[in-house]
């Protein structure tokens, strides 16, 4: 039998290009077969050295409306740019755990890198790479299945937050996750993509700088 023929669902291809962030949602639940796969498929995402640094944190019901009270209090709600917001079902809080790595780069077969000491020995932090790309998987899931998603930073609320859903130190939170089915306009453009991208072209060098 041609692979062909067993594929189903839309391309990737497609995926890509018509993923965009969505900022109003519809007030209406997720079923468990649409978000489960959703939230596997960030632990599809690549990881150094194979470590199990991430965890998510998913919030639904009450607690959805918990973490809007503590970073968007009623006070504030009349002049939120983007109310439609407030309606996604399901809230995922990524989250990292540095101390894996180092856990990790200790272990016999990665000692010899000397990455397993501390932090600092780390150039650049691969847990934030590699939570980033979690983040992309999951956003990419959920436009194959049909939801809208939007990524937002947590920036002076992370610590309120932290508390208030018990996150160990150990997590640092990347940023917040809002997962729902898209109304109508949910997709509309922000103000940012006003900003042209340049060509990929102009951006890729091949073979020297």
């Amino acid at each position: 039998m041609n692979p062909k023929a067993l594929r189903t669902g839309p391309s990737f291809e497609s995926v890509l290009r018509s993923r965009k962030m969505c900022r109003d949602f519809l007030a209406e639940p997720i079923e468990a077969e649409v978000l489960t796969p959703v939230l596997h498929a960030a632990f599809r995402a690549p990881a150094a050295g194979n470590t199990s640094a991430l965890e998510l944190l998913v919030l639904t019901e009450a607690q959805v409306q918990q973490y809007w009270n503590l970073t968007l209090p009623d006070s504030a709600r009349s002049e939120f740019a983007w109310p439609g917001l407030l309606n996604a079902p399901a809230l995922v809080i990524p989250t990292v755990r540095s101390t894996a790595y180092l856990e990790r780069y200790s272990a016999a077969d990665k000692k010899s890198s000397r990455l397993g000491s501390d932090e600092q020995a780390w150039a650049v932090p691969y847990w934030y790479i590699d939570g980033g790309a979690a983040v992309m998987a999951l956003l990419l899931a959920a436009e194959a299945a049909g939801l809208g998603a939007l990524f937002f930073g947590q920036f002076e609320h992370e610590p309120a937050l932290a508390q208030a859903f018990g996150l160990p130190e150990s997590c640092r939170a990347l940023g917040t996750l809002a997962l729902g089915w898209p109304a109508a306009n949910g997709r509309a453009p922000s103000s940012s993509a006003r900003a042209a991208r340049p060509e990929p072209e102009s951006l890729i060098h091949h073979q020297r700088w």
